[in-house]
C-alpha cells in the first residue's frame, strides 16, 4: 500500500496545480487519451491556458501549458471556444447554447438562450442530447462567434440553422440581439480585423464555399475557387493590409493573400497528400500549420503535420511518420501500444495568435504540443512514470463500462474500455498499464466485461467485441451483427496474460459474462451475452461453450446484460432495436428468466410504456425485488419510458420509483447495505437512495453528460466510482456539499 500511497500523493498534488476542488474532490482516473479530441483553443492572454473539446461531450482546460487539464461539463458537445481578446478571465463556449466563464473557466453560466427564457428542455434522442427550447428564440443555433478587439460587450455571431444563417450583432454581451445580414452559408468561423476602424469594424466570415466581408459598406460575399469545399479555414494578419487566408479541402490547400478575393492553390512535398485541418496564427499570418496524410515521397505514405513561414510559397514536413516513430514525436502510451496511425494525424489544429512557435494538435486519441516551431512534438495527454505505468493529465476521452477489483489483491484495478481495450492498474488506481496481451487482435478494440473466480487466484475471464459503444443504435444501424467479432478469453495471472477460450462460441459481440459463485471451481457455470446471438453457457470453466435460446424469440437477440439472483433466477435482457419512439413491435426489448441454468426461458413483462431495458438488478437479500434500468424512447419531450422501475414480485407487476433522469444505465446496490441504491444515466448526473429507491438525490461533484454505472469504492464506504461513456471513471466522495458545478444555472440544473 505504500507504492499506492505515493503515487496518488504525486496524482493529487499534480491535480491540485491549477484548479478547484469539486464538491465530493471527484477526480478522473485513467491513462488519458483514447478518444477524439478538438477545438485546441489558446489564450491570447497566457499561452499556458488552453481549451480543448470532444465528442463525448467533456470540454478540458489547462493553466499550465497541458501539464494538467480539468474536464467540465456544458451539457453537450463543445463546437468552438473564444476567448475575450481584453478581458483574460472571460471566456466562451458553444455548446447546447452559449455559454460564458468570468473565472477563467472555473464555472459557466448560459448565455444564450437567455436561461429565463427556456420554456423547455427536450431530451428524448437516444444519447439524450439537450434541445434548449426558448421564447424568443432570434438566432437559433449559433455556428460561429467573434468579440469586438476593443470592446468585451460587442459580440458577432453567425447564426440560424444547419441550412441558413445570418450575422448578429450584440452590444450588451449577448443579452440582446440585431440581425444585421443573411449569410450564403452557416460559416465555421468569423474574424474581426483588430486594425479597422472601431466605429465600423471590418468583419471576416469564412465557411465552405464563400469569404464573407462585412464593412460599414455592407456585405460582400467572395467565393473560393470553382468546385473546392473547405473543411476548414483560418486566418491571420500580417504587415499587409489585408489578412492572409487558408483553407483546406479535399482538392488540396488554398491560400489567399487579400483577403479572400482571389486564391492560389498551394501544395506541400510529395504527392498524393490528403489534407484535413490548417490553422494560423492570428498575428502571425504568415506562418501556418496542416495537418496531412497519404503523402507518397521517398516510397513510403506519411502522415503528420506541414508547416509554412512564408504564406504557403512552400512547406516543409515537421512531424513525419509512416511506419515508426518519428524522433522528434515524443507520444505517451498510445503509439506505444498501437502503433503509428492508430490516432491518425491531426483533427484539428490551434496555433497561438501571440507565438507562432506553439501549436496544438487533436487526433483521434491524443492531444500533442510544440513550442518550437514543429521541432518537437510532446503528448499533452499522458505522462510516463518511472517504472513505466501510465497516469493521465485530465485529458481522458474514453468510454468505459466499469472499475473491477481483484478479489485477491485490493491494489490491482482493471478498467473496461471501448477503443483502447483493458487496462490494469497494480497501485490501487494510481497509474494504469495496458492488459491485453494474448487477446486475439480482432477483439482488441473493447473488453466490456470482467469476472473473477471467487475462490482460485488469478483466475479471470474478459469479455471482448470488435465493435465498440454497444447497445447504442448507431452501432447496429448499418451492420449485420452476425458479422461482430469477439468472444471470451480467460487468464490465468491475474490478467497479465490472456488465452482465447471461445470453443464453441461463435464470433460475437460479448458484452457480459457472468460466474455461478455456487459452481465447483473446477467446473464453473459461466454464462455469456452474445450480441446477435443470444445467451452461451459454459460448465467448465470456460473451455466451450452453448448457446441457451429456448424461449427466447428475438431475431438474432440483443442479448446485452445477464444477472443472478440469490434464489439461482437467470436473467437476460434483451436491447431494443428500435430508436424512432415506437413501441408494441418486433423492435421492441425484452426481459427474460430462466430457472433452470439457461435450459429453457420465460418472457417477463416489462412496465407499461417501456421497451427500452438496459439492466436489471436483483435485491441480494430479496429474489423477488427487481430494479429494472429503463432507457427513454423517442417521444414526447423528455422521453416515455424510461427511469428506474421496482418490481417487489418477480416481474409481474412494476411501479416507476425514479424518472428525474430518463436515460438511466445501470442501478447499483451497495453490498454493505441493500437499502442504498446509486443509479445514473446520459443526463449529467449520478444518484443516490438511502431507502431502496423510493427517493432519490444527486450526488454532488459528479456532472458528466453521459455516465454508466456507480460502483461502491471497496476500501471507503464513503467514495464511489462512476464509469462513463466519454469522460473515463470519476472517483469522490458521497460526503460532498450540495451545490452547482461548472454550470450554475439553476433552470439547467440535472433532475429538474
Amino acid at each position: 500500500m505504500a507504492k499506492m500511497g505515493q503515487h496518488l500523493i504525486l496524482i493529487l498534488a499534480l491535480a491540485g496545480l491549477a484548479f478547484g476542488v469539486r464538491p465530493g474532490d471527484f477526480k478522473v482516473l485513467g491513462p488519458g487519451g483514447g478518444g477524439a479530441m478538438f477545438n485546441p483553443t489558446v489564450s491570447p492572454h497566457d499561452p499556458n491556458t488552453v481549451l480543448v473539446s470532444c465528442d463525448m461531450t467533456g470540454a478540458y482546460i489547462t493553466h499550465d501549458g497541458g501539464q494538467s487539464w480539468r474536464m467540465f461539463n456544458l451539457r453537450g458537445v463543445v463546437r468552438f471556444f473564444v476567448f475575450d481578446p481584453l478581458d483574460p478571465k472571460v471566456m466562451y463556449a458553444q455548446a447546447n447554447g452559449l455559454w460564458r466563464s468570468t473565472d477563467a473557466g472555473e464555472r459557466w453560466k448560459l448565455v444564450y438562450p437567455n436561461p429565463k427564457k427556456i420554456k423547455i428542455i427536450v431530451m428524448k434522442a437516444d444519447h439524450a442530447d439537450e434541445n434548449l427550447v426558448a421564447d424568443p428564440d432570434p438566432l437559433g443555433t449559433i455556428s460561429a462567434l467573434a468579440i469586438d478587439p476593443g470592446n468585451s460587450k460587442v459580440l458577432y455571431a453567425a447564426a440560424g440553422d444547419k441550412n441558413h444563417a445570418s450575422l448578429f450583432v450584440s452590444f450588451d454581451w449577448g443579452t440582446s440581439w440585431t440581425r444585421q445580414d443573411e449569410l450564403p452559408e452557416v460559416p465555421h468561423h468569423i474574424w474581426c480585423d483588430p486594425h479597422s476602424p472601431a466605429d465600423s469594424r471590418s468583419l471576416y466570415i469564412g465557411g465552405p464555399h464563400f469569404v464573407s466581408i462585412k464593412t460599414k459598406a455592407g456585405l460582400r460575399n467572395s467565393p473560393v475557387p470553382e468546385s473546392v469545399s473547405f473543411a476548414d479555414i483560418s486566418m491571420g494578419f500580417t504587415s499587409s493590409s489585408q489578412p492572409i487566408i487558408y483553407g483546406v479541402s479535399e482538392k488540396g490547400i488554398f491560400v489567399s493573400k487579400n483577403g479572400g478575393s482571389t486564391w492560389r492553390q498551394s501544395s506541400l512535398p510529395g504527392s498524393g497528400a490528403k489534407v484535413r485541418a490548417v490553422a494560423t496564427s492570428r498575428q502571425h499570418g504568415d506562418i501556418a500549420y496542416v495537418s496531412y496524410n497519404n503523402l507518397s515521397l521517398g516510397w513510403k505514405k506519411w502522415l503528420g503535420v506541414a508547416k509554412t513561414e512564408n504564406g504557403g510559397d512552400s512547406w516543409r514536413l515537421v512531424w513525419q511518420e509512416a511506419s515508426a516513430a518519428a524522433t522528434n514525436v515524443h507520444d505517451a502510451w498510445i503509439t506505444e501500444r498501437f502503433g503509428v496511425g492508430w490516432a491518425e494525424n491531426p483533427l484539428e489544429l490551434g496555433v497561438a495568435d501571440q507565438d507562432p512557435n506553439l501549436c496544438y494538435g487533436t487526433d483521434f486519441g491524443r492531444t500533442m504540443k510544440t513550442t518550437d516551431g514543429g521541432a518537437s512534438w510532446w503528448a499533452a495527454y499522458s505522462r510516463k512514470i518511472p517504472s513505466g505505468e501510465w497516469v493521465s493529465t485530465g485529458l481522458d476521452v474514453t468510454n468505459v463500462y466499469g472499475i473491477h477489483f481483484d478479489p485477491f489483491d485490493s491494489d490491482r484495478q482493471f478498467l473496461t474500455y471501448t477503443d483502447i481495450g483493458l487496462f490494469r492498474s497494480e497501485d490501487g488506481g494510481a497509474t494504469w498499464q495496458s492488459s491485453t496481451k494474448g487477446v486475439p487482435e480482432e477483439w482488441l478494440n473493447t473488453t466490456y466485461w470482467l469476472a473473477f473466480d471467487p475462490k482460485v487466484r488469478g483466475r479471470m475471464w474478459s469479455v471482448n467485441s470488435y465493435t465498440h459503444d454497444l447497445p447504442r443504435p448507431k452501432m447496429w444501424r448499418h451492420q449485420d451483427v452476425a458479422n461482430y467479432k469477439g468472444g471470451v478469453c480467460v487468464s490465468g495471472d491475474g490478467g497479465k496474460t490472456w488465452a482465447k477460450s471461445n470453443t464453441g462460441m461463435e464470433e460475437t459481440a460479448a458484452t457480459d459474462i457472468l460466474l455461478d459463485p455456487h459452481s465447483p471451481p473446477d467446473a464453473r457455470i459461466l454464462y455469456v451475452a452474445g450480441f446477435g446471438r443470444g445467451v452461451y453457457k459454459s460448465t467448465d470453466g470456460g473451455k466451450t461453450w452453448s448457446l441457451k435460446n429456448q424461449g427466447i424469440t428475438q431475431r438474432q437477440s440483443f442479448a446485452w446484460r445477464l444477472s443472478l439472483a440469490s434464489d439461482g433466477t437467470l436473467y437476460v435482457v434483451i436491447a431494443r432495436r428500435s430508436e424512432d419512439g415506437g413501441i408494441g413491435n418486433a423492435n421492441d426489448g425484452a426481459l427474460y428468466r430462466s430457472k433452470d441454468g439457461a435450459e429453457h426461458w420465460a418472457p417477463v413483462p416489462l412496465p407499461k410504456d417501456v421497451n427500452g431495458p438496459n439492466a436489471l438488478t436483483v435485491d441480494p437479500k430479496s429474489a423477488q425485488r427487481l430494479y429494472l434500468s429503463a432507457w427513454a424512447r423517442a417521444s414526447g419531450t423528455h422521453g416515455d419510458g424510461g427511469g428506474i422501475y421496482l418490481s417487489e414480485d418477480g416481474g409481474r407487476d412494476w411501479r416507476q420509483i425514479f424518472d428525474g433522469d430518463r436515460h438511466i444505465y445501470d442501478v447499483t446496490v451497495d453490498p454493505n447495505d441493500a437499502n442504498v441504491l446509486y443509479a445514473s444515466g446520459f443526463e449529467s448526473s449520478a444518484w443516490r437512495s438511502n431507502d431502496r429507491g423510493e427517493h432519490w438525490s444527486r450526488i454532488p461533484g459528479f456532472n458528466f453528460k453521459w455516465s454508466y454505472r456507480v460502483i461502491p469504492d471497496p476500501v471507503d464506504r464513503n467514495k464511489v466510482y462512476v464509469s462513463t461513456f466519454g469522460g473515463s471513471v470519476w472517483h469522490g466522495s458521497l460526503i460532498g456539499r450540495d451545490e452547482p458545478v461548472d454550470i450554475a444555472t439553476p433552470e439547467l440544473q440535472p433532475g429538474k
